[in-house]
């Protein structure tokens, strides 16, 4: 569109000169402002992103839970290395693989260089007492029974809190020793008598941490509490709840297998700390807990149909190795699997690879997320 205005003007002024002097008084446009809706900010698309993707997943899975019929060629390729399948390495070889890294932190099961003697119990107070750090990690890398032996009424972590506030670091680098002893622990020695023996000292000595409250400066104190005692004393207990959790994952949801194995694992921990907020403090422990006692339990429900070797019971509560076992097993008897689990266990491990794998979530994420589908879902 053009406008003449001026041209009409120029007109008018030309023909009536009087008129063109005229003002003409402009109505005024009345003021009407709209806003539109502001878009949502980025943290909160993926804040939804984060809750609502794995619900997506779950669904569909629930809509088609058994996957496509395999193929013939499916059928004709070997058990133990199926088609398409990304064969993981196993627990075993992985500790082979990482053999190499794991001898830097081997701790009293190392060979002393010929320059080093083994120290006194003496010299280990004496050290505490005078903040000698590198004394106390040469110690803890050579002879780390040393750092839990009692030399007449006192351990040294003991000796540490019994000076006071002023040794209050010491203390907890001590426990953090312990706590990175038993990270590093190899599979082939949790059986050993001698590491029966250091692991109830341990024990000891981390529930006089928790006692004491140091578990509010060492994070996770709690979780290697409870982690010694599953791994000295807690083997019985582990093979009666994966039982239980077996049993709810077989009556599907109306079972409440999540919901189950976390008040197991919750009442455990309650009878072995007494402190209210210790027990708070063990939230991210009682996740991993109730997650690796799911997938023990599925994982024994396949054992009655398939030959296959069961998760040793002292992956348990160790961060992903029970998952990784778990699913090391999956892709090695895959076949078989789809062959002759039922309906239903095969759903249920879709959901628990699907929701447990990766590290982005947290544990305790990943639990609720479980409820949802495996408690509160429709079901297969």
């Amino acid at each position: 569109m053009v406008n003449n205005a001026s041209l009409i003007l120029s007109i008018v002024d030309h023909f009536s000169p009087n008129l063109a002097q005229r003002s003409v008084a402009r109505a005024r446009v009345s003021s009407d402002p709209c806003l539109p809706a502001r878009l949502p900010t980025t943290g909160f698309l993926q804040r939804e992103a984060e809750q609502n993707a794995p619900r997506a997943v779950l669904r569909q899975l629930r809509r088609s839970p058994t996957p496509p019929s395999p193929t013939t060629e499916y059928h004709d390729a070997p058990e133990d290395i199926p088609p398409h399948v990304e064969i993981r390495g196993s627990v075993s070889s992985e500790s082979d693989q990482t053999s190499s890294t794991r001898s830097l932190f081997s701790f009293s099961r190392s060979q002393p260089s010929g320059g080093w003697k083994e120290p006194q119990p003496f010299e280990v107070f004496r050290a505490i007492e005078r903040k000698d750090i590198m004394f106390l990690m040469e110690v803890r890398d050579r002879a780390f029974p040393l750092l839990l032996r009692k030399t007449g009424d006192a351990t040294p972590l003991l000796h540490a809190m019994r000076i006071g506030q002023s040794h209050r670091d010491v203390a907890i680098l001590l426990l953090g020793a312990f706590s990175r002893w038993i990270n590093h622990l190899e599979d082939s020695e949790i059986n050993l008598p001698r590491t029966r023996v250091i692991l109830k000292a341990l024990r000891t000595n981390l529930k006089l941490g928790i006692d004491y409250g140091l578990y509010k400066s060492q994070s996770d104190l709690v979780a290697s509490f409870m982690q010694t005692l599953v791994m000295s004393e807690g083997e019985k207990w582990i093979r009666a709840q994966v039982s239980s959790a077996s049993l709810a994952l077989r009556s599907g949801n109306a079972g409440k297998p999540v919901s189950t194995a976390e008040a197991a694992v919750r009442k455990f921990a309650t009878k072995e700390l007494s402190k209210a907020d210790a027990i708070a403090a063990l939230e991210d422990y009682v996740a991993n807990a109730t997650t690796d006692l799911l997938l023990l339990g599925a994982w024994a429900i396949a054992l009655e149909s398939i030959e296959g070797q069961p998760i040793p019971v002292y992956y348990f509560a160790r961060d992903d190795r029970v998952f990784k076992a778990f699913m090391d097993r999956v892709n090695t008897h895959q076949a078989t699997i789809r062959r002759v689990l039922s309906r239903r266990l095969k759903w249920q491990f879709r959901v628990l690879q699907n929701v447990l794998e990766g590290r982005n979530t947290t544990y305790r994420r990943k639990v609720e997320i479980l409820i949802e589908e495996l408690d509160d879902g429709d079901g297969v």
